[in-house]
């Protein structure tokens, strides 16, 4: 099997399993942790929440054939709190991860080498695709590491828990 031939499937497969990761995250917190701050302008689950949803949504919407910085993106109000619901901060958050797998599934491998722009900045359409698994890994780490401390020992790990290392591999034998 070719090598290109794995690439789209892998890259879906990695955005869903950070997509679970973050959905599994906040389903652990109470509305009221949304909007927790460990200090005062820092970005709250909310906020990081709400800037990822515009990015999704800037980047993945007519992303063959337009600039993946939208003119109608405010990105600066990305980073302020609205004050939405966490139902209406949930929606958001859906609508930007539908937004990007509408415009992912149906890419072949053809499409990979193309050429689309981010902000006037070539990128093959793998290298689009990387940037924004970068980018969407280094806020659900955020995410997460903000609802692990605000759960503090309440928290149920998503991963291996501390200690279970071993246990793990040997049921794996």
């Amino acid at each position: 099997m070719k090598t290109e031939t794995l690439l789209l499937p892998s890259s879906l497969r990695i955005f869903k399993q950070y997509k679970t990761l973050a959905d599994n995250a906040v389903k652990q917190i109470e509305e009221t942790g949304f909007r927790w701050e460990p200090e005062p302008g820092a970005n709250s689950i909310a906020v990081i929440m709400k800037h990822m949803s515009g990015n999704m949504q800037s980047r993945w919407t007519d992303f063959l054939t337009s600039d993946g910085e939208k003119e109608w993106r405010t990105r600066d109000a990305e980073f302020e709190d609205d004050n939405r619901t966490v139902k209406e901060i949930l929606a958001d958050w859906e609508k930007g991860w539908n937004c990007l797998f509408a415009a992912l599934e149906p890419l072949t491998n053809d499409d990979l080498a193309r050429i689309v722009y981010i902000r006037l900045e070539a990128h093959s359409v793998m290298e689009a695709i990387n940037r924004q698994i970068a980018h969407y890994a280094y806020h659900i780490g955020q995410i997460v590491y903000l609802a692990k401390t605000i759960q503090s020992h309440q928290w149920q790990t998503l991963s291996i828990a501390k200690g279970m290392s071993k246990a793990f591999n040997d049921s794996m034998k």
